[in-house]
């Protein structure tokens, strides 16, 4: 049976309850996390592509084309990535995290903003685009480098604006980047490319397995903001399911996941999650202080 959908009032009280009666919450986040910081999301309610899908991993390495076209869009995405903060959501995680309440926050996100917020040991499942990585030597760069390398060799694009896309994409269309410049690795000459897993690329099984072993140590799965329609994250919620442990998700469209689920609350994140913000709020800070609720 799919699970039921809950809305307004009695979902906060639901929420509330599942995380006051759970002490050591796998948390599971996606794109719906960070839109509210304005980074835009890949789907839509139902689950579907709201844009074209993302370059895969085979065309961006086998097509100068692509990679042009990639990295075009970027230079101009990038802009208003590296602006983003953190919203109520990524620091109600770092609240829930600082009342060692979280046994492991694992995001499918690559935007860093569980970091910034204060969720140090955040796992980034499918990686950082704040960094660059040389597909030849592995050498790793910072992606505001490589940000003024492309800047430098076209500056052109500078000016250009786009309406933002997912991961610091951005929008362009009708625009020729055949004389776009991209610069090689500076220490050997190799490709570069973001240091995120494309989608067709596998995530490292270390940051699988490592998220694996706080699942078994973990008493119940929270998935905030995603749809889990990507392998990656969706075999988590599996495996907890296959395991007995209760799962959670704060959503506002349906998830591949919800015939497991507990319930669902159909609210944005940070509405959902305002109440790890309110002082003395919830009786979890007070319940931490006096060990009602320990690790």
């Amino acid at each position: 049976m799919p699970s039921e959908p809950v809305i307004g009032h009695r979902g906060d009280d639901r929420l509330i309850e599942f995380v006051e009666r759970h002490s050591r919450l796998f948390v599971l986040t996606g794109a719906g996390c960070s839109t509210e910081s304005g980074i835009p999301d890949y789907r839509d309610a139902e689950g579907g592509w709201k844009r074209a899908a993302p370059v895969m991993l085979q065309a961006f390495m086998g097509d100068t084309a692509v990679r042009r076209r990639y990295w075009a869009r970027s230079l101009v995405g990038w802009q208003r990535l590296r602006a983003a903060r953190p919203n109520d959501a990524h620091h109600a995680l770092a609240s829930l995290q600082r009342q060692q309440r979280v046994e492991c926050l694992v995001t499918q996100n690559v935007d860093r903003l569980h970091q910034l917020a204060g969720s140090a040991d955040a796992i980034d499942l499918h990686g950082r685009i704040d960094l660059v990585r040389c597909m030849s030597c592995q050498v790793r760069q910072p992606r505001e480098q490589l940000q003024a390398e492309l800047l430098k060799l076209n500056p052109a694009c500078a000016a250009l604006g786009a309406q933002a896309a997912p991961d610091g994409d951005a929008e362009l269309t009708a625009l020729d980047f055949s004389s776009f410049r991209v610069p090689p690795c500076s220490r050997c000459g190799g490709m570069l490319k973001p240091d995120v897993v494309f989608f067709g690329e596998s995530v490292p099984q270390q940051r699988v397995q490592t998220s694996m072993r706080h699942l078994k140590q973990a008493d119940a799965v929270l998935v905030v903001g995603s749809s889990l329609m990507v392998y990656s994250g969706y075999r988590f919620v599996q495996a907890a399911a296959s395991s007995g442990k209760p799962i959670v998700a704060v959503n506002l469209g349906s998830t591949r996941a919800d015939p497991l689920l507990q319930f669902k609350v159909t609210q944005r994140c940070s509405s959902a999650l305002t109440f790890l913000l309110q002082p003395g709020g919830a009786a979890l800070q007070a319940r931490a202080v006096t060990g009602a609720s320990t690790r």
